[in-house]
C-alpha cells in the first residue's frame, strides 16, 4: 500500500502548494467610487486571512505524513480535513456572496478609510478572478486526501513500519541463536560439539 501513502502525501502537498500560491494572487478587483474610478487588486491573503497559514500547515502535514507511524496518520488526516473545512467554507463565502469585508483590508490600506460600512460606501463594483475557485478546488483535493488517509492508513507499509518491526516479523534464516549458546556450554565443559 505504498502507492496509497504516496497518493495521500501528493494530494496534501499539492493542495497546500495551490493554497500558498493562491494567497499571493488577485482574488477580487475592486473599483472605488472616488471620481477617479480607481481599481484595487485584493490578494487571497486579504480576502481570506487564514489562507496562507493554513495552506502552509497543509504542506507540513503532507510532508510529515510520509514518515509518521500508524497512529499519527489518523491525527494528521483529521487535521487536514479540518483545514480543508475551514479554508473551504471561507473561500466558498467569497465565491458565493462576494462580501465587502473580503476587500476591507486592501481598501483601508489604499485609502485610510476603515470600517465595513465606510468601505461599502466607497466601493463602486467588485469582480472575482478565477483564483477563489482554484482555491476551493484545492480544498476539495485536500479533503479527499484527508479522507483517503483516514480510510486507508491502517494498511500502509513503509519505512516507519520497518523501523518498528519486531523480531518475530524478521525473516527466518534457519539459524537458532540458542544453538551457539549450547555449543559454548559444551566447549566450557570440555565437550566437543562436533563429535
Amino acid at each position: 500500500m505504498r502507492r496509497a501513502r504516496s497518493l495521500a502525501v501528493v494530494g496534501m502537498l499539492l493542495a497546500g502548494a495551490l493554497g500558498v500560491i493562491a494567497s499571493t494572487q488577485t482574488w477580487i478587483d475592486v473599483t472605488l467610487a472616488d471620481g477617479a474610478q480607481q481599481t484595487l487588486a485584493v490578494p487571497g491573503s486579504d480576502a481570506v486571512p487564514v489562507l496562507t497559514p493554513l495552506s502552509l500547515a497543509a504542506l507540513a502535514l503532507g510532508a510529515a505524513l510520509s514518515i509518521v507511524g500508524p497512529v499519527l496518520r489518523y491525527v494528521l488526516g483529521a487535521l487536514a480535513l479540518a483545514i480543508a473545512g475551514v479554508v473551504g467554507v471561507a473561500t466558498a463565502q467569497v465565491v458565493l456572496t462576494l462580501p465587502v469585508s473580503a476587500t476591507a483590508a486592501t481598501v483601508t490600506d489604499a485609502t485610510g478609510i476603515s470600517g465595513v460600512d465606510a468601505v461599502a460606501d466607497l466601493v463602486s463594483s467588485m469582480s472575482l478572478t478565477p483564483w477563489p475557485v482554484v482555491t476551493l478546488l484545492a480544498q476539495l483535493l485536500l479533503a479527499a486526501a484527508a479522507v483517503f488517509t483516514l480510510v486507508s492508513a491502517r494498511r500502509w507499509r513503509g519505512s516507519a513500519d520497518r523501523k518498528y518491526r519486531t523480531a518475530t516479523d524478521a525473516p527466518a534464516d534457519g539459524s537458532r541463536p540458542h544453538d551457539a549458546i549450547d555449543s559454548w556450554d559444551d566447549l566450557s565443559r570440555g565437550d566437543d560439539p562436533t563429535a
